[in-house]
């Protein structure tokens, strides 16, 4: 039997704004089914791959293979398939809640009373259903992370791509949404995700990469990753070089 292909495979992948290379050369594989950590200081090229691998951000050279299916060449095929919490949540400030969840499901091409009964289920799920008539402009930043979360799962994709899913989410929701996860990823689908929380991730994941400077310094499985003792933050700080003796000051 035919080993499935990864859920996520780029090879040589170089992104250039100007003259300045955001991610450059990265070569990588994730399996299907897996929790997989992708991080990096700020500025590392995470949120400039995860766009490219939605199709928003088309890569310098390299190659982009999502589901088993070329980026961007069959990408509308690829969207179908995916669900996608971004860092900034770009959600339609004008519709109710119910009604973004809604449009949402019809973009994924389910039938309107499957679309509408999917908004209602989630909208009780993410407790967002007490003020049925509130617009999504006067939603907290939980709250948006909350409804982005829910409009990722309504079409039950076989892969997601999480940029920063916890920011701003108050300790409930977050456990919500980790259980959530982890139920996906049993079911056999694949969670992407990036994160500063560190403790987050070290809890959740199977894999972990690490880029700096748009390159990969380490890849491989948690256990993997650390010497001895060491903590996901220690083996962090090690990788990307940020150690340093903390300087003082006399007034402070």
């Amino acid at each position: 039997m035919l080993e499935p292909s990864p859920a996520i495979s780029v090879l040589d992948l170089r992104k250039v704004y100007a003259d300045k290379a955001a991610v450059d050369g990265l070569t990588l594989s994730v399996p299907r089914g897996c929790f997989f950590g992708f991080l990096g200081p700020n500025g590392a090229g995470k949120t400039t791959t995860i766009r490219m691998l939605m199709g928003l951000a088309p890569p310098t050279s390299g190659s982009i293979e999502v589901l088993g299916l070329p980026m961007p060449g069959r990408a509308v095929e690829i969207k179908r398939k995916i669900g996608v919490v971004p860092d900034e949540s770009v959600l339609f400030d004008r519709l109710t809640g119910r009604e973004f969840l809604e449009f949402v499901g019809r973009m994924y091409a389910l039938e309107r009373r499957v679309a509408a009964e999917r908004a209602r289920e989630l909208l009780g799920l993410f407790e967002l259903q007490s003020s049925p008539k509130k617009l999504i402009a006067e939603y907290s930043k939980g709250m948006r992370k909350r409804l982005a979360m829910a409009a990722a799962l309504i079409h039950r994709p076989d892969l997601f791509l999480m940029d920063e899913p916890f920011e701003g989410v108050d300790a409930v929701g977050a456990r919500l949404m980790k259980d959530l996860l982890i139920d996906q990823v049993r079911r056999g689908a694949t969670i992407f995700l990036t994160s500063h929380v560190l403790e987050v991730v070290e809890r959740l994941c199977d894999r972990v990469a690490i880029i700096h400077q748009g390159r990969l310094v380490m890849e491989g499985e948690m256990a993997g990753l650390r010497n001895g003792s060491e903590t996901l933050e220690d083996a962090f700080v090690r990788l990307v070089g940020a150690e340093r003796t903390l300087e003082t000051l006399d007034w402070l």
